[in-house]
């Protein structure tokens, strides 16, 4: 298979949008950014992507009933294909870290995730607050539920959590980074809207990693 040319700007993903997006990404703005892990422990934004290369996934809040089923299927890449690969993977809501423990077993997910409570890496990227949908609506092959079931799904979770919150803004969208090793920015997306954010094994594959089969169970894709 050949080799998969770096990419540096936004995929847009409308029928109607004939070339990407150019993005300039600064990653050196927030790197000295803290992030939270699930015992309230701060580092550094770039600790993440110091020493390896890593795909970093911003998702919405963690009420979401999109972002709970995509990270769902984050959770099922195994943690070995990662390691052969060098790469790490890391989901970075915006609630407080408290919420990361219950989010963690909401959704199976065994990976790194860390918190950025006052959205500072999220309003330095320029991550978009509010929805933005094509006139061809976003799909996503990784969210299952309808509308209607999705958003009874987040009020029953928001109504039997410990800390009856938004756990994050609302209204904050999210994205994808695959940076480092050090500052090198290999791809970055910045979600529209909710049924926005990237196709996991578009992910993989910019990273080096195997795909997977995401229908049922996790099955390697031989490429």
């Amino acid at each position: 298979m050949a080799a998969v040319r770096p990419i540096t700007q936004q995929i847009a993903r409308s029928v109607h949008e004939s070339k990407p997006t150019s993005h300039d990404l600064c990653i050196s703005d927030v790197s000295d950014c803290l992030i939270f892990d699930r015992h309230g422990v701060s580092k550094t934004f770039d600790s993440l992507f110091q020493h390896n290369k890593a795909i970093i996934i911003f998702v919405r809040n963690f009420l979401c009933y999109t972002c709970k089923e995509y990270v769902e299927d984050l959770g099922k890449i195994p943690q070995n294909m990662l390691q052969e690969s060098n790469v790490r993977l890391v989901v970075i809501g915006q609630s407080s870290w408290c919420h990361i423990e219950g989010f963690c077993s909401l959704t199976g997910y065994p990976h790194e995730m860390y918190v950025d409570p006052e959205r500072q890496i999220y309003k330095k990227l320029g991550m978009r607050r509010g929805e933005t949908y094509m006139e061809t609506p976003s799909s996503s092959p990784h969210v299952k539920s309808s509308l209607l079931v999705g958003s009874l799904k987040s009020m029953w979770h928001a109504m039997t959590s410990p800390v009856f919150d938004f756990q994050g803004d609302p209204l904050q969208q999210g994205g994808a980074l695959i940076v480092g090793p050090g500052p090198e920015v290999h791809f970055a997306h910045f979600d529209m809207n909710r049924l926005d954010h990237m196709p996991i094994n578009w992910l993989l594959q910019l990273a080096g990693v195997q795909t997977l089969d995401f229908s049922d169970s996790p099955k390697i894709i031989h490429i």
